[in-house]
């Protein structure tokens, strides 16, 4: 029993480690040299998802815990050379009801609140702000049907292009932009294959598919930058479609519609292979 009590403690202690590692080492709004975790979360929903995450590795932790202790028992107890005479039992009730029960007992636990977090994900509550992101080959189209129905390309910007402090193949021409603390309802579909709207601080990743319009929702809590890809291999320049959001005060989102409606109006959005091929980033 000191013996298990030890083992127990050294684990947890470890997966205590790993889990304060990987938040440490978690990035906000994208990638981190060295991540472990999951990027900070700026959402409710991606709160959830890191708690529930949280909870999940608890979970197999003790299970794998548990097998190890039983594997070193048996190695320990029941070799050849300290257990001459092997037993002959085939049945124990007790034991088959327990190793039947108890993992029905774990899935229940673990399924109610996987169940809530699905809920939360699909049930849109009502939005301050609409925008459609529509997939290409390889490339996103954004429009505004709220705020004047405009409509804009982002593509992804060449290395040689880049900025100091711009992250290479995250960064983008036209970025989205939203109000800080507004529910945003996206409305996603595809222009022609299969593409996938995600976004990883936010907690949201949706297939874009043509001829159908899938929705998801995010209301991100802080003022930042935001970088996702498309999640969904979609064609040869599939690693060259980030998605950037800019999350800006509400006065501030206000002036860049107004710049936006002006900027726009005028411009008809390009098509995808034209741009793919005069923005295609070297490699």
């Amino acid at each position: 029993m000191k013996a298990f009590s030890r083992l127990t403690a050294m684990a947890a202690g470890a997966a205590a480690l790993l889990t304060s590692a990987g938040a440490s080492l978690a990035g906000l709004g994208q990638p981190s040299d060295w991540q472990m975790g999951l990027q900070d979360s700026v959402t409710p929903v991606m709160d959830d998802i890191t708690s529930f995450n949280t909870f999940l590795f608890a979970i197999t932790t003790a299970i794998a815990v548990f097998v190890l202790v039983l594997l070193a028992i048996i190695i320990l107890r029941f070799n050849a050379r300290v257990h001459p005479v092997p037993s002959r039992t085939t049945h124990n009730t007790p034991l088959e009801i327990l190793w039947t029960i108890i993992p029905v007992i774990i899935l229940a636990v673990i399924a109610v609140p996987s169940f809530r977090l699905l809920f939360i994900q699909l049930d849109v509550p009502k939005p301050d702000l609409t925008i459609k992101a529509t997939g290409k080959q390889w490339l996103w189209s954004y429009s505004y049907p709220d705020n004047g129905n405009f409509e804009f390309d982002s593509t992804v910007v060449a290395d040689k292009d880049l900025k100091p402090g711009q992250p290479r193949l995250l960064t983008v021409d036209n970025e989205v932009v939203v109000p800080v603390n507004k529910v945003v309802h996206v409305l996603v579909t595809g222009a022609d294959v299969i593409h996938s709207f995600t976004v990883p601080s936010f907690g949201i990743r949706i297939d874009a598919i043509p001829g159908r319009v899938n929705d998801t929702w995010f209301k991100a809590t802080r003022e930042g930058t935001y970088y996702g890809q498309c999640s969904e291999l979609c064609g040869v320049d599939h690693s060259f479609m980030p998605i950037v959001v800019r999350v800006v005060s509400e006065a501030e989102f206000n002036t860049w519609v107004g710049q936006a409606k002006q900027k726009y109006a005028a411009e008809a959005p390009a098509q995808p292979t034209a741009i793919a091929a005069a923005s295609a980033p070297s490699r």
